[in-house]
């Protein structure tokens, strides 16, 4: 009971000095990031209502429902439950979440281990010696001997070292959902615009036969006038190149639209061939709100998943400094082992012998002080490094939010007078149509009215997709990337069940998302 008692102080011991210690290194706060008071300021736009932004702070429902296309809906809600490269951000948080537990781990004793023998020694029969020990009873012809112990090595926390690799491991696993996070945005937003170049083709091409539809009419009149002495053969071979340039600019718009349709299917993690069937031939885009809540600048430094994971990569090596410099300093520890033994295994831990012992000490590698030093100085240096990184994503995430509401403020405007022009362009085409056929036109100015009516059309059509675009880059700009009602967890039930296959993973796959493990 002595050696227990002995056992017990130690431990109490060193759980004293652990709750005493202190933590070396520095304790992370927030960066300073640089501070924008509102938006469009760069571009000299106002954000109200005149432009259909407001500063009213968004919804947190999926910004992708404002566009009110159920076929979009379906396209992301599918993607998130079987894309890729999210199903990866997604185990790379389980594996974040395993290292934790590996960090936690090195607050309990570091080395355990149960060990245990057995010997028999037998005598020779033959030996006049042992036989005469054996007929007075001193001896066995054979010795058993049979003893099990414990040993236990334990580093005490005094300076903080593993409670700050604990802290580091604790905000890598934060970088990583924020990680997976930002890969939400990014396919939510690819998947979004991908989709719409889709319409937008579907409408090139839309535009592209109509008018050519157009134009063989015109090329018809023309060759009946040619017959009747009315038209030249000039007026024939001139509608002959212009309808047959419209019509090659088809099979361009239709391979530009295949590749979309495949690069579709990539972001769906589907083999390529089935999206055509299922987006089907309704050329409509998406349908962009009246009004868009934006929100404020600080709103996107707290949703941006980049912006956190940045601030989390930083606190990870913030850290590290403290590991680093904690090896500056003595290192104390406590050892120790119990043991019993016996000459069988029956009476092992019955009248078997113990015998143990605890051993405190401690190592200093100050012969090494100038090379943990330096690393003190990697790590430092890598903790700046972090920071300017900080400072350099929320710079980045100001750009593009600015940028992405220039085009889409512009896009509007450039739309609206499009709009204009194509009506005005439809009106020249059936004007001039009618005084060729009166012959008070000559049809060079047919020419040229079709031919500025099917650039307006294709230019009309690239600025509402330029629209819906730039407003997708909004979206993705200001951090959206909510996850849909019908998807749960970080990954898709078949890699979860591949994963529990293989590895004994207890409860730590059913956690929920931003759960430490």
């Amino acid at each position: 009971m002595g050696l227990f008692r002995k056992t017990a102080r130690w431990i109490a011991l060193g759980g004293a000095l652990f709750a005493g210690g202190c933590m070396v290194g520095p304790d992370f706060e927030r960066p300073e990031a640089p501070v924008l008071d509102s938006w469009s300021k760069g571009a000299n736009l106002p954000v109200d209502s005149r432009t259909g932004f407001t500063s009213r702070s968004a919804q947190s429902v999926p910004w992708w429902h404002v566009f009110r296309d159920d076929t979009l809906n379906s396209l992301i809600a599918q993607a998130y439950r079987q894309n890729v490269g999210l199903q990866a951000a997604g185990v790379r948080v389980y594996q974040a979440r395993a290292q934790l537990g590996i960090a936690r781990g090195e607050l309990f004793p570091q080395v355990q281990e149960i060990n245990g023998s057995s010997k028999s020694i037998r005598f020779s029969a033959k030996d006049p010696f042992i036989r005469d020990l054996e007929r007075i009873g001193l001896v066995n012809d054979h010795i058993t001997r049979v003893q099990t112990g414990f040993d236990a090595g334990w580093e005490i926390d005094v300076w903080g070292k593993i409670r700050r690799d604990v802290q580091s491991a604790d905000a890598n696993l934060k970088a990583s959902i924020a990680s997976y996070d930002d890969a939400l945005v990014t396919l939510t937003g690819d998947i979004a615009a991908t989709y719409v170049t889709v319409r937008e083709l579907q409408q090139l091409i839309a535009a592209s036969r109509s008018n050519a539809a157009l134009q063989k009419k015109s090329l018809d009149i023309t060759r009946l006038r040619l017959e009747n002495g009315a038209a030249t053969k000039l007026d024939v071979n001139e509608a002959t190149v212009l309808y047959n340039n419209t019509l090659a600019g088809i099979p361009a718009y239709e391979a530009e639209l295949a590749q979309v349709y495949n690069a579709l299917s990539l972001l769906l993690s589907e083999p390529p061939g089935g999206m055509k069937s299922r987006l089907g031939t309704k050329a409509r885009f998406p349908r962009a709100p009246a009004e868009v809540a934006i929100g404020v600048p600080a709103e996107m430094l707290r949703r941006r998943p980049d912006i956190r994971y940045a601030e989390y990569v930083a606190a990870a090596q913030s850290a590290q400094i403290g590991v680093a410099k904690a090896d500056l300093f003595p290192a104390f520890s406590i050892s120790g082992a119990i043991g019993v033994r016996a000459d069988d295994f029956a009476n092992l831990f019955n009248n078997g012998t113990t015998a143990g012992f605890i051993n405190p000490g401690f190592s200093w590698n100050f012969l090494n002080y100038g090379r943990i030093q330096n690393n003190v100085r990697v790590q430092d240096a890598k903790f700046q490094e972090t920071l300017l990184n900080y400072e350099n994503t929320v710079l980045s995430a100001y750009s593009e939010v600015e940028n992405a509401l220039t085009g889409f403020l512009r896009s509007k405007q450039q739309a609206v007078y499009l709009r204009r022009s194509l009506a005005a362009a439809r009106d020249a085409v059936a004007e001039v149509d009618a005084q060729y056929e009166d012959g008070t036109a000559s049809y060079n100015r047919v020419v040229d009215a079709q031919r500025s009516l099917l650039a307006t059309q294709e230019r009309l059509i690239a600025a509402e997709a330029n629209v819906l675009t730039n407003l997708i880059a909004v979206y993705k700009g200001l951090g959206g990337g909510w996850v849909p009602e019908n998807v749960k967890g970080l990954i898709s039930e078949k890699t979860r069940e591949q994963m529990a296959e293989r590895t004994r993973w207890g409860q730590l796959l059913e956690k929920p998302v931003g759960e430490k493990g």
